[in-house]
């Protein structure tokens, strides 16, 4: 054991800390012991302990006012709580923020060790989960986005392209593929990161409301209106302005947006005074904004300003290779805010994961990964721990075939799940060489191409 690994425990009664001391440093831990707990925050930030073993009750500081203090020092530091008087609800309350373990008075030097000896593991497993995460950030992703598929590099490497830039862009895609996550990732990577990025969801009020909350308006202008009140426009100033489905805002909104971004100018709703306002704007949209124009629902002369640079986001069920990254990435975050230590998810699971079409995208997938973090009951995520309707989805290879509809259709839609399946599968232990998944499936090279063509599976 290596001298290093500092223990810290923490107890007004002096023989409950010599007897720990005795038998933690008999296990090769350098012990550290306080009866003040008043001292243990000078302690802990000084001494920066691997593990804590505290005192539930005690005067000045209790065992949870230790532990809140030692996780705002270090996130990664293992807490135990130690106490013969503490109750069920108060041992909850202290798991639920952040407590490793619990161990109730008098407690024997083999309990001792044992829950020393999972300490350790839980600590060097949160560690190891850190660095892991952080090598693949850097190595397969652009900010908060991951992704090794051909389709998201270009997205990554747009991104690095534009962000310094004062170009307005459109970003296009399905509902769930991140658009949000991309305009934060350009303002973030933008001279204007140190001004505010100020998002407003155009679906999500009426015409009128919406008007006001992006101009503002003056006292008086409606009932309701007993003072005067800046816009996001006003905050959105020397920042960016992020218009989140831009293509549900009404064509009179838009004709005053337009105005905005051409004269960098408005008027509050009810004012005469004209306001400055320096944005640059990102704007989101999941429509075909050129169907719209067709049909009149969106003007022409405004898209062509807001899309001097487009963005376009793959779906998810198109990025070869990303659902097992991105799975991993949210199995941990919602383990580690959940305080449980996965050891990641079956190859069966994985496979359900992999042939569901994700309809909903990434979103959708990090929901069935925190629902499946919160049923797990053992160390792994297996097919159980799936909803019911992404387990049978992995059925229509194994034989099952919806009867309801037409021959010809049903026998459509089976061949298409098992071509994906099996091409996505390929060039996935490949590592999406084409030359050689085509010698090992026995087709030539151009079959491949058709089929990633056929299913818009982006390598």
């Amino acid at each position: 054991m290596n001298r290093r690994v500092k223990v810290l425990v923490i107890d007004d009664e002096r023989d409950m800390l010599d007897n720990c001391s005795r038998i933690i440093s008999r296990l090769g831990y350098d012990c550290i012991t306080v009866s003040d707990s008043s001292r243990a925050d000078e302690l802990i930030e000084r001494e920066r302990p691997y593990i804590i073993l505290t005192d539930f009750s005690m005067p000045v500081r209790n065992g949870l006012e230790i532990l809140r203090i030692a996780k705002g020092i270090d996130q990664d530091t293992v807490v135990m709580l130690i106490s013969g008087f503490a109750t069920i609800p108060s041992v909850v309350e202290a798991m639920k923020e952040g407590a490793f373990d619990y161990l109730a008075k008098p407690f024997s030097a083999e309990q001792l060790k044992v829950a020393l000896d999972r300490a350790m593991k839980h600590r060097s497993l949160s560690e190891e989960n850190r660095y892991l995460r952080s090598q693949l950030a850097k190595s397969h992703g652009f900010d908060n986005m991951i992704g090794v598929s051909l389709s998201m590099r270009k997205v990554f490497d747009t991104i690095g392209k534009v962000a310094p830039t004062e170009a307005n862009i459109l970003i296009t895609g399905e509902s769930g593929t991140g658009k949000e996550l991309v305009a934060r990732s350009i303002h973030s990577n933008s001279p204007r990161k140190s001004k505010p990025l100020v998002p407003v969801d155009c679906a999500s009020l009426p015409e009128n409301l919406l008007e006001s909350e992006l101009f503002g308006y003056e006292k008086g202008t409606f009932t309701g209106a007993d003072a005067s009140r800046p816009g996001l426009l006003e905050f959105a100033n020397g920042g960016t302005f992020f218009l989140d489905e831009v293509g549900e805002m009404g064509i009179n909104l838009q004709a005053k947006l337009l105005r905005v971004l051409q004269e960098r100018q408005f008027r509050r709703v009810g004012g005469r005074e004209m306001i400055d306002v320096n944005i640059r704007v990102i704007a989101a949209t999941n429509r075909t904004l050129e169907e719209e124009i067709k049909k009149g629902g969106f003007r022409e002369d405004l898209y062509y300003r807001l899309n001097v640079i487009s963005i376009d986001l793959p779906p998810l069920r198109e990025r070869i290779g990303d659902v097992p990254l991105l799975a991993d990435h949210f199995l941990h975050e919602f383990a580690q805010a959940a305080g449980k230590i996965p050891e990641g998810i079956t190859p069966d699971a994985m496979r359900l994961l992999e042939i569901y079409n994700w309809p909903g995208n990434v979103r959708e997938l990090q929901n069935v990964i925190s629902r499946a973090v919160a049923l797990m009951t053992g160390e792994v995520i297996g097919p159980a721990d799936l909803p019911e309707h992404v387990r049978e989805n992995g059925t229509a290879l194994s034989g099952k075939v919806d009867t309801g509809l037409s021959f010809k259709d049903a026998k459509k839609r089976w061949l298409a799940s098992f071509e994906k399946e099996y091409l996505s599968d390929l060039l996935r232990r490949h590592n999406n060489n084409i030359s050689r998944a085509a010698i090992e499936a026995g087709i030539d090279r151009k079959t491949i191409h058709r089929l990633l063509n056929k299913y818009r599976l982006g390598l």
